[in-house]
């Protein structure tokens, strides 16, 4: 398995019941935060799709967008319901809402660079998730 794919696995898998990230978190998280797109594919191209909850990662938009010859967006839907998400029929939800937020430790269990933290959470809309004085510290 590349090195992309296993550490995107590893953010998703992070993700707990009831909870959604982005595709755009999960490049973050991953040291790559132009590469959402890439976050899709690989997701997408999986095999282990058991222990993997794909269905937590959703567009930025509070949308489940799934393009997957596997899985329908009903399908995204139904899972992220059965886990309490109120989703419309539409498929529209309050991201904000469900967002996960890593912590400080968890962070450090991605294993990122102290610099790269403390400039994605000053200079991204996530700013206001990141602990901010925690990542200074460490910086």
């Amino acid at each position: 398995m590349r090195r992309f794919s296993s550490q995107v696995y590893e953010v998703v898998k992070t993700i707990p019941i009831g909870k959604v990230m982005s595709y755009g978190q999960v490049a973050l998280y991953i040291g790559l935060p132009r590469a959402a797109q890439q976050v899709g594919w690989t997701l997408n191209r999986m095999k282990a799709v058991e222990e993997i909850p794909w269905w937590r990662v959703v567009n930025n938009q509070g949308r489940v967008s799934i393009k997957n010859f596997r899985h329908s967006a009903i399908e995204q839907r139904n899972l992220l319901r059965k886990e309490g998400i109120k989703i419309t029929e539409d498929f529209d939800f309050d991201i904000e809402k469900y967002r996960f937020i890593p912590d400080s430790k968890l962070l450090e269990k991605f294993k990122l660079d102290p610099m790269y933290l403390l400039t994605i959470s000053s200079r991204i809309l996530y700013a206001n998730y990141f602990p901010k004085r925690g990542l200074a510290n460490r910086a």
